[in-house]
């Protein structure tokens, strides 16, 4: 488990601005595996799965975990595969809850 995911997601109330550059690229680096920031604005990535089922527990768990954290991401759903994009809404960007999330995701 990584340092990110032993963290807590703390709400955002906005009047931040939101990461870029350095920022973005050292906490990109920490978390790892696979997860993409797409200009500098929010991150994503794909899961694939054997069957329908499959995908739908993950999903179901991302969903659990996002209600404990109080941070939610975009989830699409499809037959063996699901896709994972956030981002920060009130700063439209990315913060470092972000990659908290994406980090306990990993852990699932």
């Amino acid at each position: 488990m990584t340092e990110l995911a032993k963290k807590q997601c703390i709400p955002c109330k906005g009047g931040i601005p939101p990461l870029k550059g350095d920022a973005i690229r050292d906490l990109l680096d920490e978390l790892g595996n696979g997860w993409e920031v797409v200009d500098e604005h929010h991150l994503r990535k794909g899961y694939t799965f054997k069957n329908f089922q499959d995908a739908l527990d993950f999903t179901n768990r991302v969903g659990a975990l996002a209600e404990e954290q109080g941070h939610h991401p975009d989830i699409y759903l499809a037959w063996g595969k699901v896709e994972i994009t956030m981002w920060t809404h009130k700063i439209d960007g990315l913060n470092e809850s972000d990659f908290i999330l994406a980090a306990k995701i990993e852990t699932l």
